[in-house]
């Protein structure tokens, strides 16, 4: 921060005023008719500034005149002539081609709050030209709105495209409201306590990939040293804010910038600021806003009374089924088949939850009807891939599609009974007489339990085998649930080769559901 109170000639100034409290800059203009140019720049509160002068003493020009410091205090006292005031938090310009001399005073004053501002004083307006040019047209053109990205154009700054100045542009998102400078924006992030780096020009980012944003708050360096004698605000620990929800960032010289990962049906502000690297000092186009389109309404499939429904759900995504019996019913039966990893299944009755569980492989869940209910069915899928589903809704609980399975859908060989051509495996059935069929297929010693693990889609029945791998089909039960288990030999297998093998049981509406696959290598040596 500038700790004088003399303004340099053709440099900005950046400094800090406390509230109601007048802070006062004086610089020299030494003969008559000279151009002057005078640029404050409001932070983050509104300023009242009065820029006025007062002729010099007679003796302060020429050799051995006295000091700025003593001419200063000799007239401190006296009432100048006022030549501009202004009060607000825009970007404000005193401009004369044609100024007497003089010592000029600039009086600032903040009543709203502790802020920062920026001064600029040149008595070389035209060369100068330390602000970048606005084009002609400084809006910022909204080309593309999609639910999480807003595309934004704008028209290069003539200090760029025909001084060959070097300029980037800063973009500044935020959901509140447009800013009128970017020291604005520093101040407001600044309250945030964290760093953000620019990506490299060129390249689209989204800013919101960032956990922090804002700029160092360095506790030693680049303060006034005078307000913090003056002040003990600055010595004690204040508490912390809230974090800011704006971003900015600098995407060097192009001018179309997508912005991503936005909030589907949020109204956002957007700024930009052609930025001149060589003397930090910059320049706001005129903001503009757009409102991001809504999320896409999820279409919800309908159930059919005892027809089983495929469902895919693409990865972490969800789908919404409705079912809605058109007879009284004392109870609704779902069945759901989750062909490969786990998915959560909710289900509502007229908005009110009555289940929520992750199912894998199949489920059945019988619920308490009522009359003229509707029931709506969230299905989210698995985080490791996509997830496909069969669902089967009922008001009879004897129409069962899909046939009732073990807890335990492992298939089980037995060591001691495999040879060079042949193996003995075993699996565990239920109280229900179903048909089970049994395939084997021929596998690289390479094969592995991943490559297993993926091949698992436990929708893909017998009918998409080929009818040479089919080995036997098979009807089983047992009322005594502790001894439903067979055991099937499988022959005319080739010795050291390896073979996977899978067991499919087809309930009565042809639904089937495969087992467990079972990977098992002959012996060479028998």
């Amino acid at each position: 921060f500038h700790d004088s109170s003399v303004i340099p000639d053709g440099a900005e100034i950046s400094s800090y005023l406390f509230r109601d409290t007048p802070k006062r800059y004086f610089f020299v203009v030494e003969e008559d008719n000279t151009p002057l140019a005078v640029t404050v720049t409001p932070c983050d509160a509104p300023l009242e500034w009065k820029l006025s002068v007062q002729e010099l003493p007679e003796e302060a020009s020429g050799e051995g005149s006295e000091p700025l410091e003593q001419q200063k205090q000799q007239i401190t006292n006296e009432e100048g002539t006022e030549l501009f005031s202004y009060k607000g938090n825009d970007v404000e310009y005193f401009v004369s081609s044609s100024s007497p001399s003089g010592l000029y005073q600039l009086d600032l004053l903040s009543t709203e709050k502790d802020t920062h501002f920026k001064v600029y004083a040149t008595t070389t307006p035209e060369s100068d030209q330390p602000y970048p040019e606005l084009p002609y047209d400084p809006r910022i053109d909204v080309t593309s709105l999609g639910r999480t990205t807003v595309t934004l154009a704008w028209k290069p700054s003539p200090t760029a495209s025909l001084l060959k100045q070097p300029i980037q542009y800063c973009i500044v998102i935020n959901k509140e409201h447009n800013f009128k400078s970017l020291c604005a924006v520093e101040a407001k992030l600044s309250s945030d306590d964290a760093f953000m780096m620019a990506p490299k020009p060129g390249l689209d980012f989204s800013p919101f990939d960032f956990a922090h944003f804002g700029f160092p708050s360095d506790n030693n360096s680049g303060k006034d040293r005078s307000f913090l004698k003056s002040s003990s605000k600055f010595g004690r620990q204040t508490p912390s804010k809230p974090r800011v929800d704006l971003h900015k960032v600098c995407i060097g010289n192009k001018n179309i910038f997508t912005v991503s990962d936005l909030k589907p049906d949020t109204q956002y502000y957007f700024d930009m600021f052609a930025v001149n690297t060589n003397t930090n000092t910059s320049t706001a186009y005129i903001g503009t806003f757009a409102r991001t389109k809504e999320e896409a309404k999820q279409k919800t499939v309908e159930l059919k009374d005892g027809k089983v429904t495929d469902v895919f759900i693409k990865r972490k995504g969800a789908k919404f089924l409705r079912f809605a019996p058109v007879s009284s019913h004392q109870k609704v039966t779902f069945s759901v088949h989750s062909c490969l990893d786990a998915v959560q299944v909710q289900v509502r009755r007229d908005g009110k939850l009555l289940l929520s569980q992750n199912v894998e492989g199949v489920r059945q869940f019988q619920l308490r009807g009522k009359a003229k209910a509707k029931y709506l069915i969230r299905l989210k899928g698995s985080k490791k891939g996509a997830s496909m589903l069969k669902v089967l809704a009922t008001t009879r609980p004897n129409k069962q599609s899909f046939p009732s399975l073990p807890e335990d859908t492992r298939v089980k060989a037995f060591d001691k009974l495999r040879t060079c051509s042949s193996v003995t495996v075993a699996w565990l059935g239920t109280q229900e007489r179903n048909k089970f069929c049994i395939y084997k297929r021929e596998v690289d010693d390479s094969y592995n339990e991943e490559q297993k693990r993926r091949e698992q889609n436990q929708c893909l029945g017998p009918d998409t085998r080929k009818k040479s791998e089919k080995v036997l089909c098979k009807y089983f039960h047992s009322q005594n649930i502790q001894k439903a288990v067979t055991t099937e030999t499988v022959r005319g297998l080739q010795p050291g080769k390896s073979y996977l093998l899978d067991v499919y049981v087809i309930g009565h509406g042809g639904h089937s559901v495969k087992y467990q696959s079972k990977l098992v290598k002959m012996r060479k040596f028998c």
